[in-house]
């Protein structure tokens, strides 16, 4: 989840991640390049190959930038499937956007390169996906980095002194990590010139914008001065419209 900054009495950061969850996210990290590459059945794929560099840095790069400055909270993210108290309707939408849905999507755009499905996109507008993709990577990883409490489950954290953040990302939308995968899930069949992937990515789209919505509620209910900061920060994913 998140929308929330540490109190003046949080303890001092500490990094408890079981091998485990490491190599559950190693193995996370690789699946769909591997889906991708194996459906493509092309290894010279160059958008494959791009597309894979742009998410395995941006993955790596906000968990290196996350360990550095709230590693605490990467130990919360890293037991997101032992906690309790995660409404049953979260665990289906994790496993909807995070895993089956990307997968889907990846596969489907394998497959579209292999058998060279038509309509196709234009050079200049998978360059144009690629240079959207970085971006939407960027907005999502500035969020993770800019909140000590980004859950990768939704559940409002009071042993660790739950608040509302107001800066950074947050101070534009109330779901900038939403808006941003939104926007990259879009963006890939662009940069993979799969057409066909459009369907699967628009789905996992809408499931993103059903957790938001479902994620804003829970906040508003269950997290002290959530809904005061709504009346400042009015839109949840796209501003001026949404």
């Amino acid at each position: 989840m998140a929308d929330s900054e540490p109190t003046a009495s949080s303890s001092a950061p500490r990094l408890r991640v079981s091998a485990r969850a490491v190599l559950g996210f190693a193995a996370y990290l690789l699946l769909a390049p591997l889906v991708l590459l194996l459906a493509g059945g092309e290894a010279a794929w160059l958008a494959a190959w791009a597309y894979i560099m742009l998410a395995v840095v941006a993955v790596i790069g906000s968990r290196l930038i996350a360990l550095k400055v709230s590693p605490e909270m990467l130990a919360e993210r890293s037991r997101a499937g032992e906690v309790q108290g995660v409404p049953a309707w979260d665990r289906l939408l994790v496993f909807i956007v995070a895993l089956a849905g990307p997968l889907a999507t990846v596969l489907v755009a394998g497959l579209d390169h292999r058998f060279r499905w038509p309509p196709h996109f234009t050079l200049a507008t998978q360059v144009a996906g690629s240079v959207v993709l970085a971006l939407a990577y960027a907005f999502s990883s500035w969020a993770m980095v800019s909140n000590r409490f980004f859950s990768a489950v939704v559940r409002i954290q009071a042993e660790r002194g739950h608040q509302v953040v107001r800066s950074g990302p947050y101070a534009i939308v109330r779901h900038p990590a939403y808006a941003g995968g939104i926007l990259a899930m879009l963006v890939t069949p662009l940069m993979l010139d799969a057409t066909w992937s459009i369907v699967p990515a628009a789905c996992v789209a809408a499931a993103m914008a059903v957790r938001t919505a479902l994620e804003d509620w829970t906040l508003q209910e269950h997290l002290p001065g959530y809904r005061e900061y709504c009346t400042s920060v009015r839109f949840r994913l796209i501003p001026g419209v949404w």
